[in-house]
């Protein structure tokens, strides 16, 4: 389990095809504390470590998780944010996050606003209910409150420090992020539709 609060940039190094398959090599300054078989969320997707060496680590992603998030796009040079799950004595500074990418969006407009900044996002796909005004939403694995929401969009309100500390600072129009909507409304959603 996650919080969606970034802890660290990763950046990819090596990009290989195995099958239907792809491994990356991802340098970071918590690769080196790392242990194979963990989950490690990168740009929101739930990832398992299966080698650590030096200052990089490499993780899998197979057909579905390529499907359903953006990972296919991720190239040499590509950064990444980067969680490691919360430890069971930890606190919940952002909200509880799984890993698991429910869609992708694409950025539609980036407004600077005084020193913060309002990126709104078209949703790739439907899914109409799933997003509430103020509620909570992960995208590339930052934590986020809604700002306001149509069928097909929704915006967020992004402050300096989390410019900073995250790759919105290099998201521009047109750019594919990850979506993870929140784990609560998500079983109120099932449970009404039952």
């Amino acid at each position: 389990m996650f919080t969606g609060i970034v802890e660290c940039f990763g950046n990819i190094v090596n990009v290989k095809l195995e099958g239907g398959n792809k491994i990356f090599t991802i340098e970071s300054e918590i690769s080196a504390l790392l242990k194979i078989d963990q989950s490690i969320l990168h740009d929101g997707v739930c990832l398992t470590v299966v080698e650590v060496k030096n200052n990089s680590h490499r993780v899998i992603a197979i057909d579905e998780t390529l499907r359903r998030t953006n990972l296919s796009k991720w190239n040499k040079g590509t950064e990444l944010n980067l969680e490691r799950a919360m430890p069971s004595d930890g606190r919940f500074d952002g909200h509880i996050v799984q890993g698991h990418i429910d869609t992708t969006a694409k950025v539609k407009k980036i407004k600077e606003k005084n020193g913060s900044w309002i990126f709104e996002f078209t949703l790739l796909n439907s899914h109409k209910g799933m997003i509430a005004g103020k509620g909570s939403i992960c995208v590339n694995g930052v934590s986020l409150t809604v700002v306001s929401e149509t069928k097909k969009t929704f915006s967020v309100a992004i402050i300096p420090y989390t410019y900073q500390h995250t790759n919105f600072s290099r998201l521009k129009k047109g750019d594919e992020v990850n979506i993870e909507f929140d784990i609560i409304g998500k079983y109120v959603r099932n449970i009404l539709r039952s």
